[in-house]
C-alpha cells in the first residue's frame, strides 16, 4: 500500500506516518523498486497498534521503548509486559477520573431536569 492509501485507511497524515517511522515507533517500512514506501501487512499492524495505544493515552516515549524492546527479541518480554502493565494502571486511573466527572455531570443534569435548580435560584434571588 502507498503512504496515501495507509494515511486514508488509518486516518493519519502522511507526515505523521513518516514521523512515526523516523522516531522508531514503526519499524522501517519496506520500499518498492522506486524507493517509495510500500506498506505491507506487518507495517499496517504496527500502525494499528500504535494508533490504538496513542488513543488510549500512551506517551510516545513509552511506545518507542516498547518497540525498541520488541525488536531486541523475546528476552525483553518481561520488560515489555511491565511497560504495558504500567500504562494500563495509568489508563485505569484516567478512566476512574472520567467516571467521577461523568457522575458529577449526571447529578447536575438531573438537578436541572428535576427543577431543583430553579428553586435554588429563586430562593437566592438569582432569576
Amino acid at each position: 500500500m502507498t503512504i496515501s492509501e495507509v494515511s486514508k485507511k488509518f486516518d493519519m497524515s502522511p507526515d505523521t506516518l513518516r514521523y512515526y517511522e523516523r522516531i522508531g515507533l514503526i519499524p522501517p517500512v519496506p520500499r518498492n523498486k522506486g524507493g517509495l514506501r510500500d506498506y505491507d501487512e506487518d507495517s499496517c499492524g504496527w500502525i494499528e497498534f500504535i494508533k490504538c495505544m496513542r488513543s488510549a493515552g500512551l506517551p510516545i516515549e513509552a511506545l518507542i521503548e516498547y518497540v525498541k524492546l520488541f525488536r531486541e527479541g523475546d528476552d525483553t518480554i518481561p520488560a515489555r509486559l511491565e511497560i504495558l502493565l504500567e500504562q494500563r494502571e495509568i489508563l485505569l486511573e484516567k478512566i476512574a477520573s472520567i467516571n467521577s466527572t461523568l457522575e458529577r455531570l449526571d447529578y447536575k443534569i438531573e438537578f436541572y431536569r428535576s427543577g431543583k435548580m430553579r428553586e435554588c435560584e429563586n430562593k437566592l434571588n438569582l432569576k
